[in-house]
C-alpha cells in the first residue's frame, strides 16, 4: 500500500532536516502551513533556539486584507524584517515537507524581496 498524505509529508520533512541544519550564522527558516494559517521561524539548531518568528496571526498581518497567498507574502516580509533586526542576512530554507508552490512559494518570495538570502 502507498503512504498516506501525512506520512509522505513527515518522510519528506525528515529527509529535509537531515540536510538542512541551522546555525547561528545561517539559521533555518522553517515554514509550517496549516489549512488557514502560515507560520515561519528562524531556528538555530545547534542551540535549539528560535531566533525570530512571524505568522499570519500577528496583529498587523491578521488585519490585512487579501487571500491566503498574499498574506503569506506579508509573513515572508515580516520574518525578513525581524531577521535583519537580529543581524541575520542568510538563511537555509526549510519548506517543512510542503511542496514549493502556492503559499510556501509566496512566503519565500516575500522574504527574498525584503532582502533575505537563501
Amino acid at each position: 500500500m502507498g503512504l498516506s498524505k501525512t506520512q509522505r509529508k513527515y518522510r519528506i520533512r525528515r529527509r529535509i532536516r537531515k540536510v538542512s541544519n541551522g546555525t547561528a550564522e545561517r539559521p533555518r527558516l522553517s515554514v509550517f502551513r496549516s489549512n488557514s494559517e502560515i507560520y515561519a521561524q528562524l531556528i538555530d539548531d545547534d542551540k535549539g533556539v528560535t531566533l525570530a518568528a512571524a505568522s499570519s496571526r500577528d496583529k498587523d498581518i491578521a488585519s490585512a486584507k487579501g487571500n491566503k497567498t498574499e498574506i503569506a507574502a506579508l509573513v515572508g516580509k515580516s520574518i525578513a524584517e525581524k531577521s535583519k533586526a537580529a543581524g541575520i542576512e542568510k538563511v537555509a530554507f526549510d519548506r517543512g515537507g510542503n511542496l514549493y508552490h502556492g503559499r510556501v512559494k509566496s512566503l519565500a518570495e516575500g522574504a527574498r524581496e525584503a532582502g533575505l538570502k537563501f
